[in-house]
């Protein structure tokens, strides 16, 4: 016997309050992903001194063994049983490991050996991402079950980007003017130690006001009756579940995607000093720059989609991310954006920067609506909702993606034979042409890619409805 829903979730507009509360915990995400993305294999290979392609190859052999786990944590979080319902158990469960892994994170040991410092590296960031999946799955998982409204599902998962942007550049203003001056190669002495207190305070806070929040919610979500299967019951279901063409199309959407991002999130910190020369204020306008574009996907997503159809929707803004993304670095190769040093490179760049912003977050937005609405085709299909499932799948591809993007920054680093501890003035100009045409080659390809596979999702607002109401035509069992 498997389990039966009650009902399917109703198709209403979430209270305020609710919907804050799905949007503000994912800070959490947004501090760690700023973090992870941004500063540590720059921290343990510019600051603590380990070879670019070890740190990378150590970063990403972290995000694969996590991304296995993430499927039992969304497979075990759809089968909690309890009267704090599916979800809250691991929401609140997980803050005070995220907190603790994180600022071991941060504090290496002194006087260990290369290798050990890579194994430190390793255990604890994989303490930090496991015990962040064990909060992040079980919240995203809650979007499908506030509503079933097509429309309001975007809503939902906008407050969630934008919160998620708005800790990450939280943090990167911090770090670029408060913990990490004069910069992030050359902090001053316990600046990152400081970083990570602050960083795993904002965590704890935004995970445990957003399950209290959302508690009086549980009531509110579809009731499931348990059944008695066995272990192998439960995994012959999962990949009975995983095997829906829908998703598997927006993971082929997400390998792409998020291979670019890990590419470019990990290159980031090399790309604006060593490339465009950004200093000091420069990065603060960076970080509002980047936010801005966040909200601008929160304001311009949902709308962009009311009324239309979410495949073209995605399919637009993901192949606008990657034209403008890529076109500052290759048009400076060709020598037609303006020179390093020239007063209208920082202001046009942060402009790219921001519009870039708005069509890439809009981009992922959609897309993890569109995975929202293919937990009711899979039930129509299989019996089960399976919320927790598909977005531990979703975030399986990000992480194990994101895993090869970190390995092929470090690769891409030690291909043009970029030095460790470099100075500026020191890199020699062909090393940096090198790393531009390779990481625009690479971000142009692979967004690309992800902007076609939108446009293969198989179902649109018609097909939906149209499932709602058959759904709500037949009463559970």
């Amino acid at each position: 016997m498997t389990d039966t829903a009650s009902a399917a979730p109703v198709p209403r507009r979430v209270s305020p309050r609710s919907r804050w509360a799905f949007g503000y915990g994912s800070i959490a995400y947004g501090v760690k992903d700023s973090g992870f993305s941004t500063f540590l294999l720059l921290y343990y290979n510019q600051v603590v001194g380990l070879p670019a392609d070890l740190v990378g190859l150590a970063i990403a052999a972290v995000l694969i063994v996590e991304a296995f786990a993430d499927p039992l944590v969304g497979f075990l979080s759809d089968h909690t049983r309890g009267s704090w319902g599916r979800r809250h158990p691991w929401m609140y469960g997980s803050a005070l490991p995220i907190a603790g892994g994180w600022i071991l994170l941060w504090n290496p040991p002194a006087g260990w050996s290369q290798p050990a410092l890579l194994g430190y590296l390793f255990c604890t960031a994989l303490v930090v991402r496991l015990a962040l999946s064990a909060f992040e799955i079980p919240s995203a998982a809650m979007g499908p079950e506030l509503s079933s409204d097509y429309d309001e599902r975007t809503r939902l998962f906008s407050y969630r980007y934008v919160f998620a942007w708005g800790g990450g550049m939280v943090m990167l203003a911090l770090c670029y003017m408060v913990f990490l001056l004069p910069d992030p190669a050359h902090p001053r002495p316990g600046g990152y130690s400081q970083m990570a207190i602050v960083g795993a305070a904002l965590m704890v806070a935004s995970i445990i006001l957003s399950a209290l929040a959302l508690h009086p919610e549980i009531k509110r979500l579809p009731q499931y009756v348990p059944g008695s299967e066995t272990a192998a019951q439960h995994f012959r279901e999962f990949f009975g579940t995983i095997n829906n063409r829908g998703f598997l199309i927006l993971m082929s959407a997400g390998v792409f995607a998020y291979t670019a991002q890990g590419i470019s999130f990990a290159l980031s910190n090399y790309m604006y000093p060593f490339v465009w020369h950004f200093r000091g204020y420069d990065y603060l306008w960076l970080t509002l720059a980047l936010f801005v574009g966040a909200v601008g996907a929160f304001v311009v997503a949902p709308r962009f989609t009311r009324g239309g159809d979410k495949r073209v929707a995605g399919m637009c803004f993901a192949l606008a991310n990657a034209v403008l993304i890529t076109s500052p670095y290759f048009l400076r190769l060709l020598g037609w954006f303006p020179a390093a040093g020239d007063p209208v490179l920082v202001p046009l760049l942060l402009t790219i920067f921001a519009v870039n912003t708005t069509c890439g977050v809009s981009a992922f937005i959609i897309g993890a609506s569109m995975l929202s609405d293919v937990v009711e085709e899979s039930e129509l299909r299989t019996g089960r909702r399976s919320e927790g499932v598909f977005f531990a799948g979703s975030f399986f591809v990000q992480k194990f993606v994101g895993g090869l993007g970190s390995f092929m920054a470090g690769q891409i680093l030690t291909i043009a034979n970029f030095p460790a501890e470099a100075k500026i003035e020191t890199v020699p100009v062909a090393t940096i042409d090198r790393l531009t045409l390779v990481f625009a080659l690479a971000l142009l390809l692979f967004y690309g890619l992800a902007a076609l596979a939108y446009r293969w999702f198989p179902f649109g607002r018609a097909e939906h409805e149209a499932r709602l109401a058959r759904m709500r035509a037949v009463p559970a069992e």
